[in-house]
């Protein structure tokens, strides 16, 4: 390209995220030439992505410039492009207490990270330095793109959209693109001759068109026939048990398994395949915990730069897209509504397919969303829109309210309990008035 990009990583010392991130960027021919910035809080896990980037770009002979940095400013000034995902610290420790303080006081929360109790002090917990790093890129660098990767994801993205509305901002999961070769499966055809449209609020979105390409023809009939047996005949790690009801009862498709569509709907626990949550939230840590020290072990041993390999977001493809105007269309991303889907708020950050050209992102539009599944969702969007007030003003009684409208939530003593201890055992990660 004419023009030398400047991309900072944010959390660059999460060791997977930083290493596979950066492992696209130096793997992309459209941004040779270009400065990628490591930024992180943690400057012991940030010399050490540090190390493995710089080994990578020595021994291929890349055409790239490198930088670490732990301050942020430095890192922003001249940026281009911004990618984050960052957590509050210790992350795991305080996922179990969003998970195991609420169901003390009898909530019946499935999974609690992103909806639910769990999602509400996940969000106050890490939306206020997510703001704060938007701060900063409006005033160092206002014209850059930022490009958000941690959850909760629509909470984020909403409150991002709301303080600062000019900013350039999208939010991306892996969600849809991970599962919908499921789907491929059930009709025995190959992914690239299905026509998808999806989309919904992040983690709580479903297939809303299907068609094969070849014929034209309506894939659905055939999906909603074929659909539950197959799911019975798989082992999904964390339970499909809802994908099959909201199938069978909505007849629509979930592109997300029990732990996150579970988070939103009250009646979840009563279906939700809890066995399988469990299992696949543990398996998750241990096998994060496992790669970190592995990792961790061969870069100290000087192996690093073979850890520097592209990971299977869409991250670096999003930007390459913008930087060659290429028209492409995205299949899934998080953005403002804005007529997307009709028939929920216009402000609402929503999950859905995009155009990408050198001018940013247009939603495609959906239409009207499917009657029942938008009245689920519309209860999440007046709980979002009340975690974001919370957020914004600091505000125990608006985070009470935010308690009381949550479905997940069944009586307002344990509302009130909840917040009560929560605040307390998190005093020092999160402030009220």
């Amino acid at each position: 390209m004419s023009k030398k990009e400047k991309i900072v990583l944010i959390g660059a010392g999460s060791l997977q995220f930083g290493l596979g991130t950066a492992g696209s960027i130096l793997k992309s021919d459209i941004l040779k030439g270009s400065s990628l910035c490591l930024h992180d809080i943690n400057a012991e896990s940030l010399d050490l992505v540090f190390q493995a980037c710089k080994a990578a770009i020595e021994e291929k002979k890349l055409d790239f410039e490198l930088e670490k940095t732990t301050n942020r400013q430095d890192a922003l000034k001249g940026a281009t492009f911004i990618i984050n995902s960052i957590e509050v610290p210790p992350r795991f420790e305080l996922w179990d207490q969003d998970y195991q303080i609420p169901r003390k006081f009898g909530n019946k929360q499935v999974f609690g990270e992103n909806g639910g109790p769990g999602g509400l002090f996940h969000s106050l917990r890490v939306i206020p330095p997510i703001l704060e790093i938007c701060e900063d890129v409006m005033k160092f660098c206002p014209n850059a793109f930022f490009i958000n990767f941690s959850n909760p994801m629509s909470r984020i993205c909403l409150a991002i959209h709301r303080k600062f509305p000019k900013l350039k901002f999208v939010g991306l999961c892996h969600e849809f693109l991970h599962h919908v070769p499921i789907v491929s499966r059930i009709l025995n055809t190959p992914l690239s001759n299905l026509e998808i449209k999806a989309g919904g609020l992040n983690h709580f979105g479903v297939v809303l068109q299907i068609k094969y390409k070849d014929s034209g023809k309506d894939a659905y009939p055939e999906l909603r026939k074929k659909g539950p047996s197959h799911l019975e005949s798989i082992k999904l790690l964390d339970g499909h048990e809802i994908m099959k009801y909201i199938l069978k009862k909505y007849g629509y498709w979930p592109y997300t398994t029990d732990s996150h569509w579970g988070e939103y709907v009250h009646w979840a626990w009563e279906l939700a395949d809890m066995e399988g949550i469990h299992r696949f939230k543990s398996t998750y840590i241990q096998s994060i915990e496992y790669e970190s020290n592995k990792i961790t072990r061969l870069i100290k041993r000087g192996k690093g730069a073979r850890l520097v390999i592209p990971d299977n977001e869409r991250a670096i493809p999003i930007i390459e897209e913008i930087l060659t105007d290429s028209h492409y269309e995205e299949a899934s991303v998080n953005i403002p509504n804005n007529d997307i889907i009709t028939n929920l708020p216009q402000d609402l950050v929503v999950e859905c397919p995009v155009i990408v050209t050198k001018d940013g992102l247009k939603g495609i539009p959906l239409g009207e969303y499917p009657k029942g599944l938008a009245g689920l969702l519309r209860n999440q969007a007046s709980v979002q829109d009340l975690v974001v007030e919370t957020v914004l003003k600091r505000s125990k009684e608006i985070a009470l309210q935010a308690l009381l409208a949550d479905p997940v939530v069944d009586s307002y003593t344990q509302a009130e309990q909840i917040l009560e201890e929560m605040l307390k055992v998190q005093k020092d990660y999160i402030q009220l008035e």
